[in-house]
C-alpha cells in the first residue's frame, strides 16, 4: 500500500455555475480539505461581477443548482469570495474532478477579484490513483459511487475528500 501522509496538502475545489456556456460565471464556490482526519469544507455564494454578462445565466442549470439568480444580489463580492479562498487555502494544491471547468471559473473569480495569478488545478482523479491503490482505491471509488453529487459548491467538494478519508482508512 502507499502511504498517504501528504494527502492533507491537496483541497478539492468545486464550483456552481450560471450556465456550462464559454461565457459562463462562477455563482458558488466550496473548498474542501482533510485536517487532522476530518474533513473540512468552506463555500460561498458569489454576487455577479458587473463584467459578468448575465446572459450566461441558464434556467435550466439554475434547476440543478437551484440557486436563483436573486440570491446572488446579496452575496460576498467576488473580490470578498477570493480573500476568503486564499485565506482557507493556504498552501494547499487544489484538485477538482472537472478541472477544466473549474479552471475557466476560477480565473473568472479571480480576475473579477483582480487576484493574479491563477493557481493550477489538478485532476481529482491522477491524485487519487497516486495516492491510493488497491482496497483503499476501491473504497474512494465506491463511496462516490454510493454518494452522487448534490450539485452544490460545499457539498460537492467534501463528497471528493470524504472518499479521500474512506481511502485513507482502508490503506
Amino acid at each position: 500500500m502507499k502511504k498517504c501522509a501528504n494527502i492533507e496538502a491537496f483541497a478539492a475545489l468545486d464550483f456552481e455555475a450560471s450556465s456550462l456556456a464559454p461565457d459562463s460565471w462562477p455563482i458558488e464556490v466550496g473548498l474542501s480539505w482533510l485536517e487532522s482526519g476530518n474533513v473540512q469544507t468552506w463555500s460561498s455564494l458569489i454576487q455577479p461581477a458587473p463584467s459578468w454578462s448575465l446572459s450566461a445565466w441558464s434556467v435550466q442549470s439554475a434547476a440543478v443548482h437551484g440557486i436563483a439568480l436573486e440570491v446572488l444580489q446579496d452575496a460576498p463580492s467576488a473580490s470578498a469570495v477570493v480573500d476568503d479562498l486564499f485565506e482557507r487555502l493556504e498552501e494547499k494544491v487544489l484538485v477538482s474532478d472537472a478541472p477544466e471547468f473549474e479552471a475557466r471559473w476560477l480565473s473568472r473569480l479571480l480576475h473579477a477579484g483582480e487576484y493574479f495569478p491563477v493557481p493550477e488545478i489538478q485532476d481529482y482523479h491522477h491524485v487519487s490513483f497516486a495516492q491510493f491503490s488497491g482496497l483503499a482505491l476501491d473504497m474512494l471509488y465506491e463511496t462516490l459511487e454510493r454518494h452522487p453529487p448534490p450539485h452544490r459548491a460545499g457539498p460537492d467538494s467534501a463528497r471528493l475528500v470524504q472518499a479521500w478519508l474512506k481511502a485513507q482508512q482502508n490503506s
